[in-house]
């Protein structure tokens, strides 16, 4: 029979995380087999049948209504982001927007406009799965080159994970690294069919122990803005906040601007790092998000796959 797995695991893991007292249940004080609430006990909170939560649970596709979502999104404590992802999960994707998560994006050339004319701050283009759809050079000479790598690498989990530059360029790369993760499974309840983001969290879950454990704990994450924390080998420290705004021609792009605060240390770094990226114009017929600094960070090859055994991968079942 064919299983909404995604589904089942993320609704155990969002019920192992929560105590009786938290859900105002008391608690018996007998040995509990599993951490959190029992299915029973949030069937009895959600107003539901102990039968169908468990079906819905062990990733049985039933035709569960909006209603019952919403009271077991209550029962379960999810904060909006995660009730978001809960109904995308209950409710898989159409046809249609399966075949666009493998539809290469375009990005506009007045986008990339903007971008060359950000020409004293950080700003880059995402899309699916966190590629790098574009980039400007001051956020080339923060993170790293993006245009050198094969299409392919141009990716921001790959360079979290992959780049060892990465985690001695983040001050708290753990923290960072673990959002980055949540917001690639937020993509997954949305495209879950993608075979591009099957293949990136399948090498990524052989390769490195810690995505493989982070993306176990089914926490998901939507980046709007916050504040990022950077030891730039040329620049310095740098605390530069950041906003990112979907595009409304294209919900599966948003254009991330990272700023300094006026007269702070790090508005002073940034202006040492746009000296250094400052070079010539690039000549005629060749654009401008292409060009490279010649003084550069080198490009950083991933490493080679870790030893140790494969996880359990059911998760990507879905996915494919």
């Amino acid at each position: 029979m064919d299983r909404n797995t995604a589904l089942g695991e993320f609704l155990r893991s969002r019920r192992a995380r929560i105590t009786p007292r938290q859900a105002g249940l008391s608690d018996d004080g007998g040995h509990r087999r599993v951490p959190g609430l029992r299915r029973e006990e949030i069937a009895q909170l959600a107003g539901v049948s102990v039968d169908y939560y468990v079906r819905l649970e062990r990733g049985r596709r039933l035709n569960v209504s909006e209603t019952v979502l919403d009271a077991i999104s209550r029962a379960l404590r999810l904060d909006p982001v995660e009730r978001t992802h809960l109904f995308q999960l209950a409710k898989p994707a159409t046809g249609r927007t399966r075949r666009t998560a493998t539809r290469p994006q375009q990005v506009r050339p007045g986008l990339r406009d903007l971008l060359r004319i950000l020409e004293h701050t950080p700003a880059l283009v995402l899309g699916r799965r966190l590629d790098v759809l574009a980039s400007n050079r001051m956020a080339r000479a923060l993170l790293t080159d993006f245009d050198a790598l094969p299409p392919r690498e141009r990716n921001l989990v790959r360079f979290m994970f992959c780049d060892e530059t990465a985690r001695s360029l983040y001050t708290h790369w753990e923290t960072h690294a673990q959002d980055i993760v949540a917001s690639l499974r937020l993509y997954a309840g949305r495209h879950p069919h993608d075979p591009l983001l099957a293949e990136l969290v399948g090498e990524l879950s052989i390769t490195d122990e810690d995505f493989r454990r982070w993306w176990a704990d089914q926490n998901v994450y939507r980046h709007t803005h916050g504040t990022k924390h950077f030891h730039h080998p040329v620049a310095g420290p740098l605390t530069l906040t950041y906003e990112s705004l979907t595009l409304p021609a294209d919900p599966d792009q948003r254009l991330s601007v990272y700023t300094a605060e006026a007269g702070s240390s790090s508005e002073e770094a940034l202006r040492l790092l746009a000296a250094w990226t400052r070079q010539p114009e690039p000549s005629q017929g060749q654009h401008a998000d292409h060009w490279t600094p010649a003084d550069a960070r080198p490009t950083r090859r991933p490493p080679a796959p870790r030893s140790g055994p494969r996880s359990d991968l059911t998760d990507l079942t879905d996915l494919r």
